[in-house]
């Protein structure tokens, strides 16, 4: 590290430890010199009679619930095992390394580039270690699990002064339902800053979560990018389909393009303003096409049928009958200028009965 880097470190780390003192010592509710997230885990800490001097145990679960924790994950640590192998090919000139927790923060796996001769790294890259802000205070592993988003946790922004020795970036992983399952974390012992990791942690955990979403059972899977966009990686919203047109799971791009808030039983019609046979048709043709949404918007989608699915048992269109009432409600779509709710009054019926009925009058 050259002498500019080095003045730069001290003074970050002079920093914090202002800020540890106003927070922890004076009482202070914030400081200018931490993210916000930080300081309200500080005080959750100390809320819970946490004091910053003690000691860390790291202490495993019991076997037992260790074997139950393994045999509940199974499936997300088989998922993400392809992407930490990757994960160790990039962070190999480091001194970090991967591991997966669960949603409680509990390590279920770990990847390559542990130096188990540093007890300091021994300690925490143990499967069935409980990580969480209960257990060792304010990390990367708690703050992703409670903030949701990409973090980047350095030396005493940690809360114990055990674990003022760790670097962490971490990034949450969620399950087709839209619900958090574990994250993500890259840690290291002694490190300079790398804030850049959490954002290789985020597109891991992204890739990790597809991964997870992909080995759930379906019968049509739906790629889903802007028109424009290259498709075909981990950028392409997700979303799977039952036989029936239903909503199995979505990964959060998909939820983000289709501004999908709701987290109860969706159709492929209340979604997208298509009847839902169109999109096992399209493949069967093989080809991406433009479809429409309700809010008037177009998505570039692609569809993929299960391996060894019988294509006798997906929806059918029904020809020109169904391009005709495609053609009545776009046209009172754009009558309405793009509002949906007065489109779907003008015809007499809700948007999302409308073309459930369309979908399934047309499978039979």
């Amino acid at each position: 590290m050259n002498t500019p880097a080095i003045a730069v470190a001290a003074n970050r780390l002079s920093h914090l430890e202002q800020a540890r003192t106003a927070i922890m010592h004076d009482g202070e509710t914030h400081s200018p010199l931490v993210a916000d997230w930080i300081t309200q885990s500080w005080h959750r800490c100390l809320s819970q009679g946490m004091q910053p001097h003690y000691q860390v145990g790291f202490d495993p679960l019991s076997a037992a619930h260790i074997h139950r924790t393994l045999d509940q994950h199974h499936e997300l640590i088989e998922a993400a095992r392809p992407e930490l192998e990757r994960l160790g090919r990039a962070i190999a000139g480091t001194s970090f390394f991967p591991l997966i927790t669960d949603a409680k923060g509990v390590v279920i796996d770990v990847g390559a580039g542990v130096d188990r001769h540093d007890r300091r790294v021994d300690v925490i890259a143990r499967v069935g270690v409980d990580l969480s802000e209960q257990a060792v205070g304010t990390s990367a592993i708690c703050a992703a699990l409670i903030e949701k988003k990409p973090v980047w946790l350095h030396r005493s922004e940690h809360f114990f002064k055990d674990t003022s020795i760790y670097s962490c970036a971490g990034a949450p992983l969620w399950s087709g339902q839209g619900d958090c399952i574990g994250m993500l974390d890259l840690t290291a012992v002694m490190s300079q800053e790398r804030p850049e990791l959490s954002h290789l942690a985020a597109l891991s955990a992204r890739s990790i979560s597809n991964a997870f979403l992909l080995r759930q059972p379906h019968h049509l899977l739906l790629r889903l990018n802007w028109p424009g966009r290259l498709m075909a990686d981990d950028n392409d919203g997700l979303m799977l389909l039952s036989s029936e047109g239903e909503v199995l799971g979505a990964n959060m791009l998909a939820r983000e393009m289709l501004h999908w808030v709701g987290d109860g039983p969706q159709h492929a019609s209340d979604l997208f303003a298509i009847p839902a046979g169109l999109l096992f048709d399209g493949a069967n043709r093989a080809q991406t096409m433009d479809v429409p949404l309700w809010s008037g918007l177009n998505l570039h989608v692609q569809s993929v049928l299960q391996h060894g699915i019988n294509n006798s048992t997906q929806p059918a269109t029904t020809g020109a009958l169904q391009q005709l009432q495609l053609a009545m409600i776009n046209k009172a779509i754009a009558q309405a200028k793009g509002n949906v709710a007065q489109a779907a009054k003008a015809l007499g019926i809700s948007r999302a009965t409308l073309y459930r009925k369309l979908s399934r009058k047309n499978s039979h």
